[in-house]
This record gives structure tokens, C-alpha cells and sequence, in this order.
């Protein structure tokens, strides 16, 4: 069954297929469906209730799952229990199955790796260059990527110092300083450029970069 909707499709885990839906700008997965993968349960619904008994935090919606509507069997859209990713990997840790057994232990290894960083900072930093490589991404581009991120960090601490609070007033003065520069929001210039859930400025060129960065710049003297 193939489901025409550019905001609910099906993907493939393994060889098997998973429901996913866009809700808040994030991706989340029905949890049933990951459950069947993992422990084989011929009634995964009465698993993911029993799961539920024992871990008392997981047994109410929010903030690990939700009810979003979602293809069924029969081909209508109907209430499913949906996690996001985050939601998703604690509820993963809570499944006493083998074939959980290694999305756990990757879990682990990216916690400690992420201990590490906070331990050392520059561990962050390699590790980052490290995965633009292996992306493809030519050595000049990378340093320019990692300078950018460096004052990306830097004005937002000082936008942090002069009273921004949550994510939205981020959001607002980043699509401030996109305007000002391409005359384009953020998730106009993503469209604009074709991209999805990539990251816009790990799609920039030189000539995006010399005016971001201007931009930016001028941003934080201001």
C-alpha cells in the first residue's frame, strides 16, 4: 500500500515496514509498528500496553508518545500511540528483546560520547569535522563550516545575555538576519533551495557563507 501524502509515508526499518508522520516539524514513528520489529510479538498492542503497566512515566501521552492519525490495515486514517525519535529510543531502552539489544548498546556509546564532549569541548569539535568528511565535504569547506558555527555560538550566547529565552526568539532573529540577507525566512530559503530536513547551512557555497557571516557578524556587534 502506497500512501500519497507528503507528510505521511511509510519507511522501512530493517526490512520492515514503519509508520511515520511530520508533527511540529519532527518526524515520529508509530510505536507499535517498531515494537512488531523488535520483539516479534504476534499482538504488539497488548505488549505496548503491558510495557506501559510496568514503567509507570511512560504510561501517560507527553512527553515520550503521542496520538497522531496514521494509515491503518484497512487504509483510513486512524488514532496510533506515535513517538518521536527521542520518545522513541526510551521506549527502545524498555524493551527486553535481543534484536533491541544493539540500538541500545549504540544509545549507550552516544551518551558516553556525548559525556565526553561536555568533559571536552574539542572532542565535539573533531568528531563534527569528522562526520563532514566522511559526507564528502572538501577540508576549506569544513573550516569555513566550523568558524561559522563557532560565531553562530558566539551571538547566540549574547542574544542569551540580552534576555532570549526560548526557542522561538531564536527562531525569530535567525529569520531576522536570513531576511536581512537572502530576503528569505529560513524555511522559504530551505524551499528555495530544494532542501527538506537538511540543515541549510551545510548547503550554503562561498559566495552564502561571505554574506552570512557579514550578516552575522554585524548582528553581534549590534
Amino acid at each position: 500500500m502506497t500512501i500519497k501524502n507528503q507528510n505521511t509515508h511509510l519507511a522501512l526499518f530493517k526490512g520492515k515496514k514503519i509508520r511515520k508522520i511530520v508533527f511540529q516539524k519532527e518526524w515520529w514513528f508509530s510505536v507499535l509498528d517498531v515494537i512488531k520489529v523488535l520483539t516479534d510479538s504476534p499482538q504488539p498492542k497488548t505488549y505496548w500496553a503491558k510495557m506501559k503497566e510496568r514503567d509507570k512515566e511512560m504510561s501517560q501521552p507527553s512527553p515520550f508518545w503521542e496520538q497522531l492519525k496514521m494509515p491503518a490495515e484497512d487504509g483510513k486514517m486512524r488514532e496510533t500511540d506515535c513517538a518521536d525519535t527521542e520518545g522513541m529510543f526510551r521506549i527502545v531502552q524498555s524493551i527486553p528483546s535481543p534484536k533491541a539489544e544493539p540500538l541500545k548498546r549504540w544509545l549507550a556509546k552516544v551518551g558516553y560520547e556525548r559525556v565526553q564532549e561536555i568533559e571536552n569541548p574539542e572532542l565535539a569539535t573533531k568528531r563534527a569535522k569528522m562526520l563532514y568528511k566522511l559526507k564528502g565535504y572538501p577540508d576549506d569547506w569544513i573550516e569555513k563550516r566550523m568558524r561559522g558555527i563557532a560565531i553562530r555560538e558566539e551571538l547566540t550566547d549574547e542574544w542569551e545575555k540580552r534576555g532570549a529565552e526560548t526557542n522561538r526568539d531564536y527562531e525569530i532573529l535567525t529569520a531576522e538576519i536570513s531576511q536581512a540577507t537572502f530576503g528569505l525566512k529560513p524555511n522559504e530559503y530551505k524551499k528555495h533551495k530544494g532542501l527538506k530536513r537538511e540543515n541549510l547551512r551545510d548547503h550554503m557555497d562561498d559566495f552564502e557563507w561571505k554574506f552570512t557571516g557579514q550578516k552575522t557578524l554585524r548582528a553581534y556587534r549590534d
